[in-house]
């Protein structure tokens, strides 16, 4: 099975360049990078030590309404970040409202190779 997109292509000198000329940083540095995936594991395994680990489901449907509910209503908009200082999310963007006004957010369409 091909993936829609080859890995390699998100390192690719081509991509960055794309990136730089839209305005765009890249999140990610060299292909294989530990550092890249940080941030995202990081939350997961938060995720998974003070809101899985702790309850029990019956169904998928079940833990996907869970872990959305925890998300929505503690993690994003409470719980303190250390990246953020200390502060949570929501409090991060009311310190900040002008952060997206300042700079028009771009974004890249992607398409799914055939």
């Amino acid at each position: 099975m091909r993936r829609p997109v080859e890995l390699g292509q998100y390192t690719s000198l081509a991509f960055g360049k794309t990136l730089r000329e839209s305005g765009l940083l890249q999140s990610m540095g060299r292909r294989g990078h530990a550092g890249d995936n940080a941030p995202c594991e990081s939350v997961i395994s938060t995720l998974k030590r003070e809101w899985i680990k702790r309850h029990r489901y019956t169904s998928r449907d079940q833990a996907r309404l869970s872990i959305f509910q925890y998300i929505e209503t503690f993690y994003n908009p409470r719980r303190r970040h250390s990246a953020l200082g200390g502060i949570s999310p929501d409090e991060y963007e009311r310190r900040c409202p002008n952060r997206q006004e300042e700079k028009e957010i771009d974004t890249i369409e992607t398409t799914r190779a055939a």
